[in-house]
């Protein structure tokens, strides 16, 4: 079957127009601050599954052919150059992370105009920044409708125990979706999202029938003075002094937390100089909205000849959202989550040479024509409860949905 759009008809030489959905102007994570309001978009590349071919590789060839080349990371940056290109929006879901290292594609994306990989090129504008987009028409959200029951999502967390048990995995990340009907501009919601405190990834990018609201604290890579860096993010409490005091003190917390960071370790070495990596941080207790997370540093030397493709092909999907080893655990979450991740559990940020900065898709949300979509979820041990895994991806999502909030 036909993707919505192939790669060979998509516009390699214009911007691809918004068709149903209101413009959000150039807000993408990562996107220099003294930039935004004098960029405009110059091309835009867009992969569906479908279209076949690596997506890493031809998102990499399609931003050297538009000035931007990324086939040397080590290289440092040039000058900026304010009349030029400026950089990029780099969109990856998590079905084409999990493809590029061939990993089952799992459910549908419940968002189908959605594409699994977008590259938008922007330019500085010759001359005064066009006007903002006029005020939306009221916004209307309904009722949320659940991807899967408590009931059905404990299950799946008995079922990913009994994996481990059996030593299929060490750890499988469970995520739920759901989602509600809405009327009006998404504009203004997906920006209450992309606010929320502690959102370091906090921004918007937007597409023909389409548009992603992220407010993620957690980078999957930013490279920055030659050394790539990572920051995984496992485990959760309330943010109250007893739920700060409860997530240090948690061996369960801990030791899935370390878990994650030997993989992230891992990953790094595959794209790193040899002996590099290091940890520069371990278990830092962070706060995003009304939670306190685990947060750890890890980073790299950049390889001689390391390109942004390889970089996608180590890195992605992120090991705090798949599980370890990362391969076994995607298996287990393609025949065991009932809807697709979407926009979740992938990457956003911002690319230029000499620069890389993208967030993981968590704390995120995406709209279609008439409906908002919503993820959240956790990752199962052998020692997790699954009923506290319910309470957990539930207490992530709130902030989530209360920004979407109607009215």
């Amino acid at each position: 079957m036909d993707s919505p759009k192939s790669t060979e008809r998509m516009r390699d030489d214009g911007p691809d127009g918004v068709e149903t959905l209101p413009g959000l102007g150039v807000d993408t994570p990562g996107a220099p601050a003294g930039c935004r309001r004098t960029l405009v978009e110059r091309a835009r590349w867009q992969w569906w599954p479908a279209d076949g071919g690596d997506p890493a590789a031809r998102a990499e060839e399609f931003l050297a052919a538009h000035g931007l080349p990324l086939h040397e990371l080590a290289r440092p940056a040039g000058r900026h150059d304010p009349g030029g290109v400026c950089g990029a929006a780099l969109y990856v879901s998590a079905a084409a992370g999990a493809a590029l290292v061939g990993a089952p594609a799992g459910a549908a994306n419940p968002v189908p105009a959605l594409p699994e990989v977008a590259v938008v090129v922007y330019g500085h504008a010759p001359a005064a920044p066009r006007p903002g987009a006029a005020p939306g028409t009221h916004w209307w959200r309904g009722d949320w409708t659940e991807s899967w029951t408590p009931r059905q999502h404990a299950d799946a967390v008995t079922a990913v125990r009994a994996a481990i048990g059996r030593g299929d995995v060490y750890q499988v990340n469970l995520v739920g979706h759901a989602a509600a009907r809405y009327t009006g501009d998404p504009l203004p919601a997906l920006r209450r999202l992309a606010a929320l405190p502690g959102a370091r990834y906090g921004g918007t990018l937007a597409g023909a029938g389409w548009a992603i609201g992220c407010a993620s604290p957690e980078t999957l890579v930013e490279l920055a003075d030659g050394r790539l860096i990572t920051r995984p993010i496992k485990g959760t409490r309330p943010a109250t002094a007893v739920g700060r005091a409860e997530l240090l003190a948690s061996a369960k917390e801990r030791a899935e937390h370390v878990m994650i960071v030997d993989l992230e370790r891992n990953d790094l070495a595959r794209v790193a100089r040899t002996g590099s990596v290091r940890v520069d941080e371990l278990f830092a207790v962070r706060r995003w909205c009304d939670l306190w997370q685990a947060e750890s540093t890890v980073s790299a030397a950049v390889a001689d000849g390391l390109g942004l493709a390889d970089l996608l092909r180590a890195l992605c999907p992120g090991g705090s959202v798949t599980g370890a080893p990362k391969r076994a655990a995607l298996e287990h979450v393609a025949a065991l989550e009932p809807v697709g991740r979407g926009a979740s559990m992938g990457a956003l940020g911002w690319v230029a040479p000499g620069r890389v900065d993208l967030g993981l898709t968590i704390r995120t949300a995406a709209v279609d024509a008439d409906r908002v979509h919503v993820w959240a979820g956790g990752g199962i041990t052998w020692g997790s409860d699954p009923e506290a895994e319910v309470a957990e991806a539930a207490a992530k999502a709130a902030p989530v949905r209360a920004a979407l909030a109607g009215g």
